[in-house]
């Protein structure tokens, strides 16, 4: 009787290893990766001049990861968009969120101030901004004023930016800007 027994447990225990089970495979939905996706797809309707799927697809990926630092690509592209079709003033909500998620990439900065500039707001916003409250205002407000004539205090107050924050990564980039005017 126990020899029955074990020789029937050792057969269970031989099907089951040998049996080469194994588990079903499970779909990961990744929103990351279909975001990314939908962001080229948007990049591929503004190349044809698709405006609107373009929009609809950068809203897609803004859905799928609202919070991110990818996002602020997104709302950059869907910003974008908006200026080419002609509506500046849902660009500028576009370039502030950009800003928002991520704050040190000045061509954000470079595409407000000609939002602003196309909107006809450029003194209005420049009076309003608070330099002391955040320090990344001093790159607006200096873009500002170069975009509106006084290059020399627009340069100066990029200058000061760059002086007081030498490590940051918008540093090289302002940097490289000013060498741009200047010439």
């Amino acid at each position: 009787m126990m020899k029955k027994f074990v020789s029937v447990i050792l057969l269970i225990l031989l099907a089951l290893t040998a049996s080469g089970y194994k588990k079903p495979h499970t779909y990961v939905i990744e929103p990351e990766r279909n975001a990314y996706f939908h962001n080229n797809l948007g990049l591929n309707y503004m190349q044809d001049k698709y405006y609107y799927a373009a929009i609809q697809e950068f809203k897609i990926a803004i859905s799928l990861e609202p919070d991110t630092q990818a996002s602020a690509v997104y709302y950059k592209n869907l910003g974008d968009t908006y200026m080419i079709i002609g509506y500046p003033n849902l660009a500028e909500d576009c370039y502030l969120n950009a800003l928002k998620l991520y704050g040190l990439n000045l061509e954000y900065y470079i595409n407000l101030v000609e939002c602003y500039k196309r909107m006809g707001v450029m003194k209005q916003r420049m009076n309003a901004l608070e330099i002391n409250s955040n320090p990344f205002n001093k790159v607006l407000k200096g873009l500002l004023l170069i975009e509106s004539g006084n290059k020399r205090d627009g340069i100066i107050m990029l200058d000061e930016f760059c002086s007081a924050e030498p490590d940051l990564i918008i540093t090289g980039g302002i940097k490289s800007y000013l060498k741009k005017i200047n010439k």
